[in-house]
């Protein structure tokens, strides 16, 4: 048959141990060609990147060639690629041989060219960035050279244009996490320390993780979480139920993020943006926790709690409801004044209740002024005067005891009025914060969606 007669004139006396020229300063020029079919696995923590993909070569050996009309005009033959001389190129960031099915032939033509096309699983290092995690972009390269050979003797070129090459996904796997943007190529020659050059040819493998579940699963819960603690500031202060709200919502987030933990990626060279969101958002819960609890502990009803200082007064009461635009601050100045009118009238009572029903202010004085009249009525209303004085002392008392009552209601309404300022302020100064960073997050997030 034509085929095994081919076959054996061609490798008969072919010697595959030595490089495939008639002229030993003839350079064999090996065009090589890439596409990417899956990206299987993206290894964070080792750097590692795991890729499947077609690879082929392409050059010309001066003994593999013949003349078609001997042998019924074949032009093309397949050869057990252990028979023939294959060119030494590996890639350089390989750093575990892959399971890749192993293809035995390779095809050649009457011109002597050769053409091996293989599938490779490749696992190659790759400095990953992770930084903006979970829209991040890669780019891995995957850089193929001759391991023995310089470049006089084995030269790389490009199969297909570099164009063709960049954009070529018709036989890429686009439903996993990510996706595949270009493949660029670019040729070099490399040396080592002044020793032969070598050709290496460089393919960058530009892919992009797809963020839509990572929104769903870790961002909009936190979104949320964070959303119930603004919402949590409603609550009256002066209720417990607010500093409870708040130790529940930092409870949730804490096993919220001991669930996530294990989601994002984890490099010893730095930290994901999105790991630096979650901290901070418990560090600004940790800080709402402690404004209630300052609020809490303001408001709270003391028997011994002071006076609200002046010039807390001032600023809060006054300065800070107009800076606020608070509409209650008329309220908390009627207040005031209605304090001031309960004080005047304690002291107007205290001189009208020391005076007794004859006009003295003493009991004795009224007894002494009686003692003018007749002796007989004197003893008479001596005993009336003893229970006179009795009741006297009692209601004194039980007056002194409802002035010090009012007066710690005072005080009590007066500190509530300063938690419900500050309160708002705090608030509002949070509100801030928070907007401020989600606008700065969600800025940077979307610059990197759309690079």
């Amino acid at each position: 048959p034509t085929l095994r007669r081919l076959s054996h004139y061609l490798l008969a006396h072919y010697q595959k141990g030595s490089r495939p020229v008639r002229d030993w300063r003839t350079t064999t020029n090996v065009a090589i060609d890439l596409m990417v079919y899956a990206i299987l696995s993206v290894d964070e923590k080792n750097q590692v990147l795991t890729t499947y993909i077609w690879y082929r070569q392409h050059w010309t050996d001066e003994f593999l060639k013949w003349d078609p009309a001997r042998f019924d005009n074949l032009t093309q033959i397949s050869l057990p690629v252990e028979s023939i001389w294959v060119p030494d190129i590996l890639i350089n960031e390989f750093v575990d041989v892959g399971k890749s099915p192993h293809v035995p032939y390779v095809y050649v033509s009457h011109h002597g060219e050769v053409q091996n096309l293989k599938p490779i699983q490749v696992m190659t290092a790759c400095s990953l960035d992770i930084y903006s995690f979970p829209f991040d972009v890669q780019n891995c390269s995957l850089t193929f050279t001759s391991w023995l050979h310089h470049i006089r003797d084995i030269n790389l070129s490009l199969w297909r244009q570099p164009e063709l090459v960049k954009f070529d996904r018709s036989v890429f796997m686009n439903q996993g996490e990510w996706e595949l943007l270009y493949v660029l190529s670019r040729f070099q020659e490399f040396s080592v320390k002044s020793s032969d050059s070598y050709a290496e040819m460089k393919f960058y493998v530009v892919i992009r993780r797809r963020p839509l579940f990572y929104t769903v699963s870790l961002l909009l819960p936190s979104i949320f979480l964070m959303v119930m603690d603004i919402v949590g500031f409603y609550l009256p202060p002066h209720s417990g139920e607010r500093v409870s709200f708040k130790i529940t919502l930092l409870l949730g987030y804490s096993v919220f993020l001991i669930i996530v933990s294990d989601t994002l990626p984890a490099t010893a060279v730095g930290t994901p943006l999105i790991g630096i969101y979650f901290v901070v958002c418990m560090a600004l819960l940790v800080i709402s926790l402690a404004e209630t609890i300052l609020i809490v502990r303001l408001v709270h009803k003391q028997d011994l709690q002071p006076h609200v200082p002046e010039w807390v007064k001032h600023l809060l009461l006054e300065r800070a409801t107009i800076l606020l635009c608070v509409r209650d601050r008329k309220k908390f100045s009627q207040s005031r004044t209605q304090s001031l009118e309960i004080s005047r009238q304690v002291e107007n009572n205290d001189s009208t209740a020391k005076l007794t029903p004859y006009g003295c202010e003493d009991p004795r004085e009224c007894g002494a002024v009686g003692g003018t009249r007749s002796t007989l009525a004197f003893a008479g209303r001596t005993e009336g005067l003893a229970a006179l004085q009795e009741v006297l002392r009692e209601t004194t008392a039980i007056r002194q005891l409802l002035e010090k009552r009012e007066e710690f209601r005072d005080v009590a309404r007066e500190w509530l009025q300063v938690g419900y300022v500050l309160d708002v302020l705090l608030f509002r100064v949070y509100l801030a914060a928070v907007l401020a960073y989600s606008i700065t997050l969600g800025t940077l997030w979307s610059v990197w969606r759309d690079a």
